[in-house]
């Protein structure tokens, strides 16, 4: 029986007055291997394993097709501005000359601002790499798990080594003056072994401009670590709500949280810019290091080729993935959530949750994320405080 969105019909919506919204993010895995072996990985723990037939490196054929395909679209779309993310596996494996080649390729051939991050465990940031990061105005992203402990539970290398102090040593040297002006932020996984607040602090202690807390992947099929799908129990929110009663209360200045920030501009009636929540249409594509297009890289959580598309930047161009039904699913807001997200009182806040986080076998993704008690424990815990917030405050004369 054929999963949704497989049964989408993108023609359909079309008639109806759909039009995709054009890709903005383009994350380009320019290495597809790893020199840690983190437990939680999606890439290499999870259910997709492709990554062990593609080439370790992007070629430079490839990374100039990719740079062709991208300054096709925006001139098509008119796209004034776009994100590339340097990703993997760990992209600084493919060497600097490579990361150098690519970084000037692609601003040399897009005809649009190129705005470039690089997310990194940072275990090879070394002096020399900081120093060309900075001469191309690369943006760095790290991740950090929290405290030695914490980190290394699962953050190691696979014979068992942590990688903590390297990835410390590296902040440090990120974070001095020369260089903290390329620092983007923290990328944290939720561990509940880990205490939220010691976690919290820890992170403070780089001073991350932005923390991303990110829950880890799973479904239904295959749910997280403590999350028994279809039980009541929210771990997830009593743990991210430890901290956002810490960050919420926090004195002085305290770093950017993407998603309590996001949960709080949606429930003041803003729109999302993420993918964990909201019905923002997703922007963002993926290019293998083969050069394979891609749909988001989080749905090798799900099953073997989730992601996979059948097109390829030689062959195929961007447009042509924004009318797969893929594509469309993750674009089309409302129409794309299960009927209890749609009739939920917070489901345009939610979003249904990230869209990896929804798969079931069987029927796909039209259902609500495995996290779904955890997402309206925690968005009712942040309305709380925001709605005390507001109501606190002393009211303008008419």
């Amino acid at each position: 029986m054929p999963e949704w969105p497989s049964t989408l019909d993108v023609d359909a919506l079309l008639a109806d007055g759909w039009r995709p919204t054009p890709f903005r993010q383009f994350i380009l895995k320019i290495h597809s291997r790893c020199d840690l072996a983190c437990s939680y990985c999606y890439v290499y723990e999870m259910a997709d394993q492709t990554w062990r037939s593609r080439p370790r490196r992007m070629s430079r054929d490839t990374v100039a097709a990719t740079a062709a395909r991208i300054a096709e679209h925006v001139t098509a779309h008119g796209v004034e501005s776009v994100e590339v993310v340097l990703h993997g596996g760990e992209p600084l494996l493919a060497g600097p000359a490579e990361i150098e080649h690519a970084v000037r390729t692609l601003r040399a051939a897009v005809p649009a601002r190129v705005d470039v991050l690089a997310q990194t465990n940072a275990t090879l940031l070394d002096d020399d790499y900081l120093r060309l990061f900075d001469a191309l105005g690369v943006g760095l992203g790290v991740s950090l798990d929290g405290s030695r402990d914490a980190h290394d539970r699962v953050r190691r290398t696979a014979d068992g080594r942590g990688s903590y102090d390297r990835t410390a040593a590296a902040l440090t040297r990120l974070t001095s003056p020369a260089f903290r002006h390329l620092f983007r932020g923290l990328l944290c996984t939720v561990d509940l072994r880990n205490d939220p607040a010691e976690t919290y602090e820890a992170l403070c202690g780089f001073g991350p401009p932005a923390v991303d807390f990110l829950l880890p992947h799973g479904n239904w099929s295959a749910p997280p670590p403590g999350r028994t799908a279809g039980l009541p129990a929210t771990p997830y929110a009593d743990w991210l709500g430890a901290v956002f009663d810490r960050w919420y209360a926090a004195p002085g200045r305290a770093p950017r949280v993407r998603l309590f920030g996001e949960i709080i501009h949606l429930l003041l009636g803003g729109w999302s810019a993420s993918e964990q929540v909201g019905l923002s249409p997703a922007a963002m594509v993926v290019v293998e290091t083969d050069g394979e297009i891609e749909q988001s890289d989080l749905l090798k959580s799900a099953y073997e080729g989730a992601g996979s598309t059948g097109l390829h930047v030689a062959t195929h161009s961007f447009d042509d993935l924004l009318l797969l039904p893929g594509t469309a699913a993750r674009q089309i807001g409302t129409l794309a959530l299960a009927a209890e997200c749609a009739a939920c009182p917070v489901g345009g806040i939610c979003g249904g949750g990230l869209y990896a986080h929804r798969y079931r076998h069987g029927s796909g993704f039209q259902n609500p994320s495995v996290y779904c008690p955890d997402l309206l424990a925690l968005i009712r815990r942040i309305g709380t405080a925001v709605q005390a917030d507001l109501s606190a405050r002393p009211k303008e004369p008419r």
